[in-house]
């Protein structure tokens, strides 16, 4: 029973890559024989890159500032705690 669904299986996949495979040939232009410039193309669209560019330095450097803000306060944290434990030690005779 197995083996007769996979065989079933395979086929439907055949017949429908043999069905398909002809229709994408179709869309294919026809091969050229010679050179033809492009003269009469629509002008590519142009994205200015500097608000692009100066939006990216922006968002990484927001980034960078954020992150260095965020690691000097959790080293005050661990500085203070470290004074904190200098000082228990100290009191107690060690």
């Amino acid at each position: 029973m197995l083996l007769m669904r996979t065989v079933a299986r395979v086929a439907v996949l055949v017949l429908c890559c043999a069905a398909v495979a002809p229709a994408a040939a179709h869309g294919q232009p026809p091969p050229q024989d010679e050179f033809k410039p492009v003269g009469n193309s629509p002008a590519p669209e142009q994205i200015p890159a500097a608000p692009l560019l100066i939006g990216a330095y922006v968002v990484v450097l927001a980034g960078l500032f954020t992150y260095v803000f965020s690691l000097s306060r959790r080293l005050g944290a661990v500085q203070r705690d470290v004074e904190r434990l200098e000082g228990d030690l100290r009191r107690k005779g060690r």
